[in-house]
């Protein structure tokens, strides 16, 4: 058991405590705790990134896939790699709010993202949800987003339950690329 173990202690040089490596820096989750690219207000032209992403490049935006009314991208903070999320277009808050087009294609752009999470990546199972509102825990309440989160048998590792934080193994980049190259055409 970790706790139990004896660490010889490292030489800090006067920075910080002398703890045997017991720490994990992550200055690149400080973006998301200070809530930088969340939008100001409830309206599109509030900074919404939801709003922005279509207009970048696929590889810019980290889009996987386009649909006519939803786009699939990955999350920028996942909680596994290959965390997609479809979102559509419009700017929207809740799910009653989207069209009947908006609500179909957001149900097979969710069916193609786990054909090609399970192509790209074996994925065994997937967490997949809409947290509506703040109250909720939508990180971005404004507009609609669904997560679509690959899991695999026994991913619950040290890292997370220790240590509090995720092991990516990829960049973001490169799984962009890999699950756009598994993407099904529809």
């Amino acid at each position: 058991m970790l706790h139990s173990m004896t660490f010889e202690p490292e030489q800090q040089n006067g920075v910080g405590t002398q703890d045997a490596f017991q720490r994990l820096w992550t200055p690149h989750r400080m973006a998301y705790i200070q809530g930088e690219n969340k939008p100001s207000g409830p309206e599109a032209g509030d900074g919404c990134p939801f709003c922005s992403i279509p207009s970048m490049s696929d590889e810019d935006g980290l889009i996987v896939a386009r649909g006519r009314h939803v786009f699939a991208v990955l999350n920028l903070y996942p909680y596994n790699g290959g965390h997609l999320m479809v979102v559509p277009y419009r700017h929207v808050a809740d799910y009653t709010e989207l069209d009947t087009g908006e609500t179909v294609e957001l149900a097979e752009l969710t069916k193609r993202a786990m054909v090609a999470l399970r192509t790209a990546s074996g994925a065994h199972g997937f967490n997949i949800g809409l947290n509506q509102g703040a109250a909720a825990g939508a990180g971005i309440a404004a507009h609609l987003h669904q997560h679509v989160v690959p899991r695999w048998g026994g991913d619950t590792n040290f890292m997370p339950v220790v240590g509090h934080t995720k092991v990516l193994p990829q960049l973001l980049a490169d799984t962009r690329k890999m699950l756009a190259d598994a993407w099904p055409v529809g």
